[in-house]
């Protein structure tokens, strides 16, 4: 993959993702958290599984694969996020959500056997201090602290799932199955962990449309197909633009205010992010 191509699709993808907090944000004034996580990634399935009619698993082992996917790449860090939030601040559960690329390079190490340069390493950290020097050095210990951690373990370990599964399959279809039933498990969350609240108009439609298919159809399988393309270290490293993206969209459309730390954590995730990959190029 060209540089310049690669380079679009991280930019496309973390920004999407980032967005997705500002916009999320604001469909919490007409849903309530896990309904509205739910809605988004099952609409999102639903409509990819319409459209994905090649290549479908064929064995219960398969299936089995892709529900495990969606399990804890949608389920579970969605779902830990936002129960994270009753406890935590969204920036705090940010922070803790994207540790999942130090994770990713500790279990690609384990479990797939791969080998990180020492400047790598200090790559994610600095990529690390980054995002919390963006998000304010804001973080306490709280019940929350543990499902934000959480959130970040469940990526790791779906982005390694992806890596050493998405081959079985095409990825259109691992990414809306994987979604579908993540939105299905996330829905019977809503009904269960919370009281549910929904408001439809065209605002709140508007807001589910966008997160069902611009921050996850788009997104997910924009990903994906990075992961498929890379190491899961190097290619997770990026995830630290995602907060970066979070506040500059909240700037945008919720009219928050940018604050100088922001710009001086965006120069950390810069750094981290060339560190990662001028290592591995230089391999």
């Amino acid at each position: 993959m060209k540089p310049v191509f690669y380079g679009m699709l991280v930019v496309l993808a973390t920004s999407l993702m980032g967005s997705s907090f500002a916009v999320g944000k604001l469909g919490l004034s007409y849903f309530s958290p896990l309904l509205l996580v739910g809605l988004r990634f099952t609409i999102a399935g639903l409509l990819m599984a319409l459209w994905v009619r090649k290549r479908l698993p064929v064995s219960t082992d398969d299936w089995i694969k892709v529900f495990l996917v969606g399990f804890f790449q949608t389920a579970a860090v969605m779902g830990c996020i936002f129960l994270s939030l009753r406890t935590i601040s969204a920036g705090e559960s940010s922070i803790l959500t994207f540790v999942n690329p130090l994770l990713v390079v500790l279990l690609g190490t384990w479990f797939l056997g791969m080998r990180y340069r020492f400047y790598q390493w200090i790559g994610v950290v600095i990529g690390f201090l980054g995002v919390v020097v963006t998000l304010g050095f804001h973080l306490q210990l709280k019940t929350g602290t543990l499902l934000g951690l959480g959130s970040a373990l469940s990526w790791a370990i779906a982005t390694i799932l992806v890596k050493k599964w998405g081959a079985r399959f095409e990825i259109w279809v691992l990414t809306s199955y994987q979604m579908l039933f993540g939105g299905l498990l996330l829905l019977v969350m809503g009904v269960t962990l919370e009281s549910p609240k929904i408001i439809i108009n065209t605002a709140s439609v508007s807001i589910v449309l966008y997160l069902a298919i611009m921050s996850s159809i788009v997104q997910f399988a924009t990903w994906y197909y990075l992961l498929s393309q890379g190491e899961p270290g190097k290619t997770s490293a990026f995830l630290f633009l995602a907060p970066f993206f979070g506040v500059l969209s909240g700037w945008v459309i919720l009219g928050e205010v940018v604050q100088w730390f922001v710009y001086l954590g965006g120069f950390f995730i810069i750094i981290g992010i060339f560190l990662v990959n001028w290592t591995s190029s230089s391999k």
